[in-house]
């Protein structure tokens, strides 16, 4: 068998989108990647399918791999003809030990590339509004690790000169260290008024950010019970974070969301809840499968001109409807219905297929269709409604009492989907998320299925849960879930905008 390969990547100092664009590449390529604590696991969901996952996590008092062993697997999994990834938090070659890792893979002549990274002693201060240099305060910089070896009898830090010799001092996982660092700076020449700046899981949604001067930044530290991984700023520029911060400002900042949308979608809300400073939690309910039963939907499609009304209550309806289309190699120009659609998204989803929607409600449910639909409708008329298994009732049996002839056909099947089950329960038992979104009923109904055998009254308190329209929020409460939020506009940007009102 043939050597593999392994790519040494820096995966950034958290936020997973400061990754750089080789290192996700790495990602979606390899066969088996080897990850630490410090790179986000959202970086995982870029991975192929059947990846094989090896966390390797280290904390300062234990480790679940020794480096040894990290080194070892390396060498292993490359050797079983494997693309490896190796994914180290900020750059793999400041206090990374990249070194040692390449140096082993070059004995037993195994390629490997080292992908740099954004390093988070660069990161967690232009995060917390300290860029580490600016020409007013300082023209150096150095990079210090605030942890040696354990077993070196004596600092490689030469204090003497580092002490006054750079502008800015940035020390790497520091914290327990504090207490020496500060005596040997002062010891050495610093100014004790020199301002001091500690940023703990900078860039994430825990960032915590400390300021004081080096004479009472190891009391303050005390009092607020910081800890690592933190980066200590030392300099001038400490000064600029009460006017430049700003990640700490965004509306959802501090905020870990879970959102319930099918994997299929979830990626608007989840992008739009990082833009605005939270971070999500993607726990898909939702999977949507072509219908077990295609044959109703078959026959309307091969009907499709006699219909006078199509009427799609969901994009998902759209896409499925146009999936099954060209699977049948019917011809669209066939239609000649006039078209409504029961919202934005929908209709958006239309256009894009080069339709044009003449009726679209102002309240987005079947209720606001059927109102806007008013003195258009007449007896007689022929509808179809292609849209989900589980759709409500309401719009057919109301147009089937206004004299139409209806005929609703599913276009997909909806299935529960609860993969990460044991890591949103983790999440949720440690108190770790903090707003629930749920998108349909369909969300509500299987993360209750999915919950069962544990107390949700215990689970979820102090979570607040945002719903989309009233129709989900009426289902979360039948199911005894207490709702916080009920967007007003059912759309994703009304639920975001509900969510940051509150």
């Amino acid at each position: 068998m043939s050597k593999g390969k392994v790519y040494l990547v820096g995966a950034g100092p958290g936020d997973p989108k400061l990754i750089t664009v080789r290192g996700l590449e790495t990602i979606k390529i390899a066969d088996c990647i080897v990850y630490d604590r410090l790179a986000s696991p959202r970086l995982l969901t870029h991975a192929k399918p059947g990846v094989e996952l090896i966390y390797c996590g280290k904390l300062p008092d234990r480790h679940t791999l020794t480096q040894e062993e990290i080194n070892q697997v390396l060498v292993d999994k490359a050797l079983e003809g494997k693309i490896v990834t190796r994914l180290k938090g900020g750059d793999p070659s400041i206090f990374g030990r990249v070194g040692e890792e390449a140096e082993e893979l070059v004995k037993h002549e195994i390629p490997f590339e080292i992908v740099p990274g954004i390093t988070s002693g660069i990161a967690a201060p232009a995060y917390a509004g300290i860029p580490v240099t600016h020409r007013d305060f300082n023209s150096s910089l150095a990079i210090v690790t605030g942890h040696e070896r354990p077993d070196k009898t004596v600092s490689s830090v030469n204090w003497e000169k580092l002490a006054t010799a750079v502008g800015t001092l940035i020390f790497y996982m520091g914290v327990g260290n504090l207490p020496f660092i500060r005596e040997q700076l002062i010891k050495h020449g610093r100014s004790p008024q020199t301002p001091v700046a500690l940023v703990r899981w900078g860039t994430t949604i825990d960032q915590e950010t400390l300021v004081g001067t080096l004479e009472d930044i190891v009391e303050k530290r005390e009092a607020a019970g910081l800890s690592n991984p933190s980066i200590i700023i030392v300099g001038e520029v400490v000064e600029l974070r009460e006017k430049l911060q700003w990640f700490e400002k965004k509306p959802l900042f501090g905020k870990r969301i879970l959102v319930t949308r099918a994997r299929s979608q979830a990626s608007e809300l989840s992008e739009q809840i990082a833009e605005l400073g939270g971070e999500p939690f993607e726990f898909p309910l939702v999977k949507m499968v072509s219908p077990e039963d295609s044959k109703p939907l078959d026959d309307a499609i091969q009907q499709l001109g006699s219909f006078d009304w199509v009427m799609f209550t969901s994009a998902n309806g759209v896409a499925f409807f146009f999936k099954r289309l060209r699977e049948l190699s019917v011809d669209i120009r066939t239609m000649r219905a006039k078209i409504a659609a029961v919202g934005p998204k929908t209709a958006a989803e239309l256009e894009e297929k080069g339709l044009t929607v003449e009726v679209l409600p102002g309240e987005f449910r079947a209720e606001g269709l059927l109102d806007t639909l008013q003195g258009q409708l007449k007896a007689g008329e022929r509808v179809l409604l292609p849209r989900a298994d589980i759709a409500r009732e309401t719009l057919p049996k109301t147009l089937r009492e206004l004299g139409l002839d209806v005929t609703e056909a599913d276009t997909y099947d909806t299935l529960i989907d609860a993969e990460n089950i044991a890591e949103t329960l983790e999440l949720l038992q440690e108190g770790a998320i903090h707003i629930i979104t749920f998108t349909s009923s369909s969300t509500v109904k299987n993360f209750v299925q999915a919950m069962q055998g544990h107390d949700l009254t215990q689970l979820l308190s102090g979570v607040k849960i945002a719903c989309i329209g009233p129709i989900t929020a009426d289902t979360a409460r039948s199911l005894g879930l207490a709702v916080d939020w009920v967007a007003t506009d059912y759309t994703i940007q009304g639920l975001l905008d509900v969510i940051k009102q509150g």
